[in-house]
């Protein structure tokens, strides 16, 4: 993803003025971040948190795209605004993804009156994902618990329990990511599905982004971003 980010933005006339890993140090990247305008955030979830820590604390605006992290997600919100800073955090940066979760929220409103459906997920990534079910996965099942009655909780396995959202999880290859959102009944099968055919969505996304993010204060998601 990073280099994705990094060829696009360069391609459109931005300038990268940091490119950090594992090896940067933090001195380094405070030095640079009183260089940069926004900072964007595709690490790894151990990672994440004080990346976000230091671009707030240097007055940095950071677009986050790492997954996995969330447990410390309220503790970075309080920290955007001690910092009077801006965060803007999506488990999926792609425009498409973003109408799914639309979609998705809408559909299970209506199966919702519905019990004779029940609904079960799938996801597929590339081999070298970390984290599984894929941040997505878990957008989605959440979604789909605050409207279903009777789902408590989603499980990462192929059929769920009473009160559980079964999302099965495959990781083939270098696929860059299917969700698929099925509903089924005795007499039929409703199906959503979202296909990426490369990662180039979710780095136009992530760009469109932080150039919405520059000059804003507090927490923001995509959908304040795309206003759905």
């Amino acid at each position: 993803m990073g280099k994705a980010i990094e060829r696009l933005a360069l391609e459109e006339g931005e300038e990268v003025v940091l490119r950090a890993d594992s090896g940067t140090s933090a001195k380094v990247v405070k030095d640079f971040l009183q260089a940069a305008d926004v900072a964007i955030e595709f690490s790894r979830p151990e990672s994440a948190f004080d990346n976000i820590r230091l671009s707030l604390e240097a007055g940095v605006p950071i677009v986050c795209g790492t997954t996995a992290w969330l447990s410390r997600l309220e503790e970075a919100k309080a920290l955007c605004k001690e910092c009077d800073g801006a965060l803007l955090y999506a488990s999926n940066f792609s425009i498409g993804v973003n109408l799914f979760f639309a979609l998705n929220r809408y559909l299970a409103e209506m199966m919702a009156q519905l019990p004779q459906y029940k609904v079960k997920m799938e996801e597929i990534h590339h081999t070298q994902k970390l984290d599984a079910p894929s941040g997505t996965a878990i957008t989605l099942a959440e979604d789909i618990l605050k409207r279903i009655p009777g789902l408590r909780e989603w499980a990462n396995r192929e059929s769920g329990g009473a009160g559980e959202l079964p999302i099965l999880s495959r990781r083939e290859g270098q696929a860059p990511g299917t969700h698929t959102v099925e509903y089924h009944s005795p007499i039929d099968t409703i199906t959503i599905r979202h296909e990426a055919h490369s990662r180039e969505g979710f780095a136009r996304g992530a760009l469109l982004a932080a150039r919405w993010l520059v000059g804003k204060k507090g927490y923001f998601e995509m959908k304040d971003m795309l206003g759905f």
